[in-house]
């Protein structure tokens, strides 16, 4: 018997799926991170304080 070859998308089991955690292994990797969010937090506050002015 030939086997079915799957052509649909992989699945992936729900209990392996949720409950993502960020792993930050370097102080380098931990403040880039930091970062990151610090800079998009201060480009909502930016752009919300072009919209109201």
């Amino acid at each position: 018997m030939a086997e079915e070859e799957n052509t649909g998308p992989k699945t992936y089991p729900a209990d392996k799926a949720r409950q993502g955690e960020i792993i930050l292994r370097t102080p380098a990797r931990r403040w880039i991170f930091i970062g990151g969010m610090l800079a998009a937090l201060a480009l909502v506050l930016v752009a919300q304080y072009l919209y109201l002015r």
